[in-house]
């Protein structure tokens, strides 16, 4: 991973025959290898470290010593399991948690495999080669919400190709795991090719019990990020699955889970952690890695502890610890300075070698990407004025003496069937009578397929609104009004994807997110920020009753948690594996 320091250079420093870049001096290092905290000076040549120890190194008049006296010099955090795509996207996330001490992260690659392809994906990757920090990726074997022909998609040729990239670490979850516990052939094989490579293999076992998740393991799955209690995560970590503790904006789980550390005691070398993707508010109020560290030494984790996890423990499990995740020579110049070990807010970030962040602020250049050059293998293939129908909205309810199945949602995300007698007008559901029941539609990019479904506890009450963001980025409108629905698609027909949310005739909230209908590409982390309160704020005022906005959109159109969920295939019921309604197939009346 070393780019620019030769070895033989990186010696002459050490020996002092070589002036060093830059000099950390007289501070504390964190040294994750042995859990010690030494006092010794750290020297830098070029994108490595040289020298760690007690002696003065050479310096010259270009080199840059930087104090450290009553200073914590640690490695750089490393995020294992991200993604870059929550309303923000790798440049302007990069931009915000770099600061913050994050100077490696390991992304998701699903949105932008399913929109631009393998070869499109590739020249993401090469255009992000110019990010300050180590941007990784996991690639995806099969996507959150199954459609006709994701096989074909996800071909094993091309993600097997994917896979030789420098810059690709593994495969990320599978959300469908029951899929790995059946032995399906075409993920094994898969999963198979990846370990052949050398590469991890990231896994998602959500709700999967002991017994079950012995196949899980078998099936070659290196880690899990999904447990949510402390006997859970036990469970993982004694099936010799490295153990991802997750404190997330959708499940902030560490007061529970911190206990297989702090009360359990286990050994905690195979112990990561994540924020696992956090809405942008949830970054901005609460950090990235830095505030994982903070919450775990808050809650009874010995510093070293943490630190551990974040750092040397990420990089093994990743594959990556003979160049990140300590301090130590010929490493990556990955390092920290942390006034305190209990904020754990760096004032220094070096990266590389290089300085890029300095009390909160990012010093380094972020690239300019075009992200007009990408284009998407998913556009809207149907005129607008076809959004005009107000029958794409309403459910079908041609036999009033039946009830209707109802998703009634639990939980931020998990909803339940609820069976609802509601009467029927001209074959559809009336939803008048009922205060707190929304229509929702998911309707096809290609006008093929809409999907329906009736909502309780979604919110109170949503005349229209409309959202690509979605986990299968198709268009999903929401709301008791059919005309006030059909307005909000059609804004996000012409903004090419985001969300809006329409009240009274007029619009409250209008998102742009053109990437791939799921991202802004402004590189302002502070416009995701904006855009996240705005939309919670107005779906809180209509009686939304969660926390997490962006997380209930994205999973109400997902295949792998419990209760009924709109999909390309019609309203499925989960736990059942049964379509409850299928999707109505409309394609032969779409305007080309």
């Amino acid at each position: 991973m070393i780019r620019t320091a030769k070895r033989t250079e990186l010696i002459e420093v050490a020996q002092g025959r070589r002036p060093a870049d830059i000099v950390v001096k007289g501070g504390t290092v964190v040294n994750v290898y042995s859990g010690e905290f030494l006092r010794q000076n750290v020297a830098i040549y070029q994108d490595a470290i040289a020298y760690v120890g007690e002696k003065d190194v050479a310096v010259d008049e270009h080199t840059v010593v930087i104090e450290a006296e009553g200073m914590y010099v640690s490695p750089g955090f490393i995020e294992p399991h991200a993604h870059p795509w929550v309303l923000y996207n790798p440049v302007s996330v990069t931009a915000k948690v770099l600061p913050l001490g994050t100077t490696t992260t390991v992304n998701d690659n699903l949105f932008f495999y399913l929109h631009f392809g393998a070869d499109g994906f590739r020249q993401l990757v090469e255009d992000l080669r110019t990010l300050p920090g180590n941007f990784f990726w996991l690639v995806r074997l099969v996507s959150q919400a199954d459609f006709p022909g994701e096989r074909d998609w996800f071909d094993p040729q091309a993600i097997q190709q994917l896979l030789q990239m420098d810059e690709v670490v593994g495969t990320a979850e599978v959300t469908r795991w029951p899929l790995l516990y059946q032995g399906d052939p075409f993920l094994i094989d898969t999963v198979e090719m990846a370990k052949r490579a050398g590469k991890v293999v990231d896994g998602h076992t959500a709700g999967c019990s002991y017994e079950k998740l012995n196949s899980i393991a078998a099936s070659g799955v290196s880690a899990c990020h999904e447990a949510i209690t402390a006997e859970e995560a036990l469970h993982r970590l004694r099936l010799g699955l490295w153990t991802t503790l997750r404190h997330s904006s959708l499940r902030p789980d560490f007061p529970e889970i911190i206990r297989l550390i702090t009360e359990k005691q286990v050994n905690t070398q195979r112990i990561t952690m994540t924020v696992d993707g956090p809405h942008p508010g949830f970054i901005e109020r609460e950090g990235f890695v830095d505030g994982l560290v903070r919450k775990a030494v808050e809650l009874g984790v010995p510093p070293m502890t943490a630190l551990q996890m974040a750092t040397i423990n990420a990089a093994t499990y990743l594959r990556l610890d003979d160049d990140i995740g300590g301090i130590a020579p010929g490493k990556l110049a990955d390092v920290l300075l942390l006034p305190d070990l209990v904020t754990f807010k760096p004032s220094l970030v070096i990266s590389k070698g290089s300085i890029v962040a300095r009390d909160g602020k990012l010093l380094a250049p972020l690239p300019e990407i075009d992200w007009n050059r990408y284009v998407s293998k998913k556009p809207f293939l149907f005129a607008k004025e076809w959004l005009d129908d107000e029958r794409l909205y309403r459910y079908p309810h041609p036999k009033p003496e039946k009830p209707v199945p109802v998703a009634y949602f639990k939980s931020n995300v998990i909803t339940e069937r609820k069976d609802v007698d509601l009467p029927s007008v001209d074959g559809y559901a009336d939803l008048s009578s009922h205060p707190g029941l929304l229509y929702a539609a998911l309707i096809a990019r290609d006008g093929q397929w809409v999907s329906k479904a009736i909502l309780e506890r979604f919110a109170v009450d949503i005349d229209g609104m409309a959202s690509t963001y979605n986990t299968t980025t198709e268009l999903l409108v929401i709301g008791r009004n059919p005309k006030a629905m059909k307005a909000a698609a059609k804004k996000v027909y012409e903004m090419g994807g985001g969300v809006v949310v329409m009240d009274g005739g007029k619009t409250v909230t209008e998102i742009p997110l053109p990437f791939t209908g799921m991202m802004t590409t402004d590189h302002s982390f502070d416009t995701a920020v904006r855009f996240h309160d705005q939309l919670l704020a107005v779906l809180q005022e209509r009686g939304f009753p969660f926390h997490d906005i962006l997380y209930t959109l994205l999973f109400l159109t997902c295949d792998f948690l419990p209760g009924l969920r709109l999909t390309p295939y019609g309203l499925y019921d989960v736990k059942r594996n049964d379509i409850v309604l299928p999707a109505e197939r409309v394609g032969e009346k779409v305007a080309k």
